[in-house]
Formats: C-alpha cells, sequence, structure tokens
C-alpha cells in the first residue's frame, strides 16, 4: 500500500530552481514531492536544505488504512460509499496519521452498474512532510499504482474483461489542487460530502475553487454531485478544527 517515485539526482539548489518554472503546471506537484521529501530522507543533510536531493519519494497509507476487510464489504449506494470516504477521515484523525480528510475510488462495472471499492487515501501531508498528499491525490496515485496506467479513463475502457469507470468519493469538496488531480486522473464521477465552505470555517485555505471549476469537470465529462453526508463529513472537520494543526501554506 506504497508508491514510490524516482528520479535522477539533482543538487538541491537546482531542484528548488526548477519548482519555480514548474509553477502552474502538473509538474508542479511531483517537484515538490521530491523536494519536500529531500531534507528529510538525505542522510547527508543538516536540515538546512543543502547537499544532494534523494532519488526517490515513497507515499504510504497509514498501516490502519491497509485493513483488506474494506475491500471485501458492498457498498451499494452513494451514501454507502461516501460512508467510507468520511469514515477515513475520522479515523485519520483519531490516530494521528493526518489531516481531517479521505477518499475512496470505486470502480463501476458499465455493464452491470456493479461497484467494488478499488483504493483508499487520506491526507498524509504533516506526517509525510509533502504538501501533496492530500486525500485525493493520494486515492488517485494509489489507483493509478495498481492499474499501471496513468488514467484511470484509459485503463477502464482497455479493461480486457469488461467496460470499467472509477468514481472518486472525497469527505470534502477538493481543494484547487485536488480539483485538477480529478480533472487529470481519469475519474468519471466526483462525488462530495463536506463543502468549501466547511473547510474554510476551520482555517484550510482551499484556493481559488468556483463554481465555473465544476463546469469544466462536467464538461470534460466528469458527473459531479455534492452534498451526500455534507453533516456526516463537516463535523470531522469541526472535531479536528479544535484538536488538529491547520497547514496552509504560509
Amino acid at each position: 500500500k506504497e508508491v514510490t517515485f524516482t528520479m535522477a539526482t539533482v543538487a538541491k539548489s537546482s531542484m528548488t530552481t526548477s519548482i519555480a518554472a514548474f509553477l502552474g503546471s502538473a509538474a508542479a506537484v511531483l517537484a515538490f514531492q521530491f523536494y519536500s521529501t529531500a531534507v528529510r530522507s538525505d542522510e547527508t543533510s543538516d536540515g538546512n536544505g543543502d547537499g544532494d536531493v534523494v532519488n526517490s519519494v515513497t507515499i504510504t497509507l497509514p498501516e490502519w488504512a491497509t485493513d483488506e476487510t474494506m475491500y471485501e464489504k458492498e457498498y451499494k449506494t452513494d451514501e454507502d460509499r461516501m460512508a467510507l470516504a468520511i469514515q477515513l477521515s475520522a479515523k485519520n484523525v483519531e490516530e494521528g496519521t493526518g489531516g481531517p480528510f479521505g477518499s475512496a475510488i470505486f470502480e463501476r462495472d458499465v455493464s452491470t452498474g456493479t461497484t467494488k471499492l478499488f483504493s483508499v487515501g487520506v491526507n498524509r501531508v504533516v506526517p509525510m512532510n509533502n504538501c501533496t498528499l492530500h486525500g485525493e491525490t493520494v486515492a488517485i496515485q494509489m489507483a493509478q499504482s495498481k492499474l499501471k496506467c496513468y488514467s484511470l479513463g484509459k485503463a477502464g475502457r482497455e479493461n480486457p474483461k469488461s467496460k470499467v469507470e472509477y468514481d472518486l468519493y472525497t469527505s470534502c469538496e477538493p481543494c484547487v489542487m485536488c480539483l485538477g488531480a480529478t480533472l487529470w486522473s481519469g475519474v468519471t464521477r466526483l462525488v462530495c460530502a463536506a463543502t468549501k465552505d466547511d473547510a474554510q470555517a476551520i482555517g484550510f485555505d482551499e484556493g481559488p475553487v468556483y463554481e465555473s471549476s465544476y463546469e469544466h469537470l462536467r464538461q470534460a465529462g466528469v458527473e459531479v454531485k455534492k452534498g451526500v453526508l455534507q453533516e456526516e463529513g463537516a463535523a470531522v472537520l469541526k472535531k479536528y478544527g479544535e484538536v488538529g494543526e491547520i497547514y496552509n501554506g504560509s
């Protein structure tokens, strides 16, 4: 239940320059993953950013989130599937393994409509010192690694047994980064619980997310459904706001 990225070793000063050049593009996410992990992982580093950048980044789920019994259960409705995403967010807070956000990706057989849990993700920003590890991005990376394909949509269309699609359930409406990841991931449905306002009420900065952002998803073929178990998702956020660290960029 982990994903590892590798790249050629480069100087940290060069990586900083690269990050600046990549800002505003999808490459920025991967660049930040390498840079944020470097200081933590480099045995020769004294923590001030000097030395060489390591050439790999490993993303892991908390041990409790690898429970295989989750994958054996039946999830018949949007509410059932969203309940799992919210349970993940609540457990993440309870165990102290990250922020109050959980996501689950379900594989749906187009011909029969049956679904099964395919991957899960929880927010790992603080414990892994990586600002890109939101619940949605972790779930997406786990799913794509499992399929060995950069696009869930492509993998679903090319499934040798039957055409399948992938639906993303998230305990809170995505921030601006995760909306971009959703668009590029290849999922065909996005289902949300708590709202942007719920997250911002406890201090999180969700970035420039507008209704037009969701309209862009719809025009790209992604169905969007909001407000599924909204109160339950918001309750997890509220609890975290009383005890947890609010980790914005500044």
